[in-house]
């Protein structure tokens, strides 16, 4: 077996394309595995660099292969497709995943642990949860809104739905009745299946000292906290705040020509859950400002002096994404700045 100092795999479910490069950069073979095949393949090779893309199963087969004394590099997608040559198939792939992990200036993914994937699917399976009960509660409102039965949004006034379809004098045919409450039956259920993973997450984020730390930053609770450390990659890997805050997208997206700056909207690149969270917990900040009359904040306070409270949320989210990286990189708590 001639020697290799990287490899590139082009992962699937049951076939996956292998492409090896020799320290000057050409083929040294080209090799389709199966599933079984690709583990025993790799140990029989010496130590070297094993790249792929950051793509689903990535974590696994990456735990997988550093066990085995190899060097992992995953490669997200984006930034592997400029090197694909022509036409797009399994060995074009691999060999762009070899070429993109090479680059100097290249950016990797941090193989997540079991445990960061387990935070992650208890995070996705409450917000999945979330959207279904959001779904059968408009799917209720709609339905009976046909027959002329119309409640204020919002899940807390499902009461007012909930009270007519018990009502035995009401004017709704029978079988409206009976799949409204078929329709209740089921938010029932899904407000306790999210009560019991909410009740994991606080316990969660009480135990661990990092997400206790995060906790106190303001704008950021519980669930935040733990899709942080479950999403965000090491903060170590970050130079400074704003790599981190341009990670994920809340910087303004750039188009420069000629020497002369033009900034836009923000990017929105990155991970999407962890800025709609900062997002929302940045404007529930804002508006609690806002109704308390009083904001001790300076910053906070002539943002909102000048710009819309949407903008100021989003520049908020900005800000509280440098503080974590501060917090965490430094293993500080929040200190709250005082007015001056």
């Amino acid at each position: 077996m001639e020697e290799v100092t990287i490899i590139g795999i082009d992962l699937a479910k049951r076939s996956f394309q292998v492409h090896g490069a020799r320290p000057d950069g050409s083929v040294a073979y080209r090799r389709k595995l199966s599933r079984g095949k690709l583990l025993g393949f790799l140990a029989s090779q010496p130590s070297c660099t094993v790249a792929m893309e950051a793509c689903a199963s990535a974590h696994y087969w990456g735990r997988e292969i550093v066990a085995l004394g190899h060097e992992v590099r995953l490669v997200p997608p984006i930034y592997v497709k400029p090197f694909v040559k022509r036409q797009k198939n399994d060995t074009s792939d691999a060999e762009a995943i070899t070429e993109a992990a090479q680059r100097p200036t290249m950016h990797f993914v941090a193989v997540k642990t079991e445990a960061q994937q387990a935070q992650g699917m208890l995070f996705r399976t409450r917000d999945l949860l979330v959207r279904q009960r959001t779904q059968t509660i408009n799917a209720l409102r709609g339905h009976l809104a046909e027959f002329g039965v119309v409640a204020p949004q919002g899940r807390a006034r499902i009461g007012q739905l909930a009270r007519v379809l018990e009502d035995g004098e009401c004017a709704l045919p029978e079988a409206v009745v009976e799949l409204g409450k078929l329709l209740l039956g089921q938010i029932d259920e899904l407000d306790e299946k999210i009560e019991g993973l909410d009740t994991k997450l606080r316990a969660s984020a009480r135990e661990d000292d990092e997400t206790a730390r995060l906790m106190t930053i303001p704008g950021i609770g519980p669930i935040t906290a733990m899709a942080l450390q479950a999403f965000a990659p090491p903060m170590e890997s970050f130079r400074r705040g704003r790599d981190f805050s341009a990670w994920l997208g809340l910087v303004p997206r750039q188009h420069t020509t000629g020497g002369k700056p033009r900034l836009g909207r923000i990017s929105k690149m990155g991970q999407r859950d962890l800025r709609r969270l900062l997002i929302i917990g940045a404007m529930a900040v804002v508006q609690h400002a806002i109704r308390r009359g009083e904001i001790t904040d300076p910053w906070l306070a002539g943002m909102l002096a000048r710009k819309p409270k949407m903008l100021v949320a989003v520049a908020l989210a900005n800000r509280t994404a440098r503080m974590v990286w501060a917090l965490s990189t430094k293993k500080e708590i929040y200190q709250v700045r005082a007015a001056a």
